[in-house]
């Protein structure tokens, strides 16, 4: 999802769902990894809009950990360079306003489940809890 993007695809490449405010971030996945709710590991890349669908290596300096429909999970946090105080506000501003929206929208949906922004962690601490990619993977077992 490139910054400035108002639509949020899932790992398959399909549209979860149409924001109606820009995302602040580079958002996208790592393809080597499954976070803890089954999906594709998340990550946002700070800095300039990247195309859709571009793959780049950069350096995870932190995560956020979110918890969506009762289903925790990491997003790392990246950039070429490393993060200050004002970048981690405002990525924590951004996913504990994200966590309030996904728990309307799941209210809407009929999904229950709780809906927060748990806060800040390592990216070790995020990659300790994800886990390889299997060969034999699929997609997500949870529907988004």
């Amino acid at each position: 999802m490139p910054r400035g993007s108002f639509l949020k695809r899932g790992s398959s490449g399909s549209i979860d769902f149409v924001s109606p405010l820009p995302c602040p971030f580079n958002y996208g996945a790592v393809p080597t990894h499954l976070g803890r709710e089954g999906d594709l590991l998340d990550a946002l890349v700070l800095g300039p809009r990247l195309r859709y669908g571009t793959r780049t290596r950069v350096k995870a300096w932190g995560a956020v950990t979110l918890t969506d429909r009762g289903l925790s999970d990491d997003k790392l946090v990246c950039s070429h360079r490393p993060l200050t105080q004002g970048d981690i506000r405002k990525v924590l501003r951004f996913f504990h306003f994200y966590a309030k929206c996904k728990g309307l929208l799941n209210l809407v949906r009929r999904r229950p489940g709780r809906n927060a922004c748990e806060g800040w962690c390592s990216a070790a601490q995020a990659f300790a809890r994800a886990r390889p990619l299997p060969a034999a993977w699929t997609g997500s077992p949870v529907e988004f």
